[in-house]
């Protein structure tokens, strides 16, 4: 796969694609993940936001880091069951406190990178046609824009019920050295249970 990652003094990412068996409307649901091997605290939430705020970007209110607005959503209950990639990552994004793309790369167009969006920089986020403003924040770019990041994922590569093909990115940061990858493992192994092939990218 093409992917860069620009310098980043903060960023520690941990990458992998996951290749779905059947596609996603055909695969089971999320089995139970068991006791969590990781925790949230305020210092995770601390280090994340300085994370996106590197860049000049804002992450509060309705551009908090997607890990927060899970930990608001599980307040209120269960969260709710989309499919297996994403229940996954919700999952694992709400007990690690770090925030985690899925892309569908088959709505994806290579070359990717990762780097901090420039001034004037949105995309559309959901299904309704709201836009984000991007200006300063870390995205993974696809050859026609940004189109994932720690805030919200573009509509236009989000994953469907045809999805057979993912990359996932854990937004991790140097202030916690290890715990990315420490949560993308454990984000790996709930798919591998599954019978999902995953493919480490870093």
């Amino acid at each position: 796969m093409n992917l860069t990652i620009e310098d980043h003094p903060l960023l520690e990412a941990a990458l992998f694609v996951a290749e779905f068996p059947r596609a996603l409307a055909e695969m089971p649901a999320l089995c139970a993940p068991g006791t969590p091997p990781l925790s949230t605290s305020d210092e995770v939430k601390k280090h994340i936001r300085d994370l996106l705020r590197f860049g000049g970007y804002k992450p509060t209110g309705r551009g908090k880091p997607s890990s927060e607005y899970l930990l608001g959503v599980a307040a209120e209950g269960p969260l709710p069951a989309i499919n297996l990639a994403v229940d996954a990552c919700n999952v694992v994004s709400l007990h690690s406190g770090l925030p985690i793309s899925v892309v569908d790369l088959s709505r994806a167009r290579e070359p990717l990178s990762i780097r901090i969006a420039p001034a004037g920089t949105t995309y559309v986020f959901n299904v309704s046609g709201q836009t984000i403003d991007l200006r300063g924040l870390l995205c993974l770019f696809d050859a026609e824009g940004p189109c994932a990041n720690a805030v919200k994922d573009a509509q236009r590569t989000k994953t469907s019920a045809e999805t057979t093909r993912t990359l996932s990115v854990v937004w991790g940061t140097r202030a916690l050295a290890g715990r990315a990858g420490e949560a993308a493992r454990w984000y790996r192994a709930l798919l591998e249970e599954a019978l999902v092939r995953t493919e480490d990218l870093g």
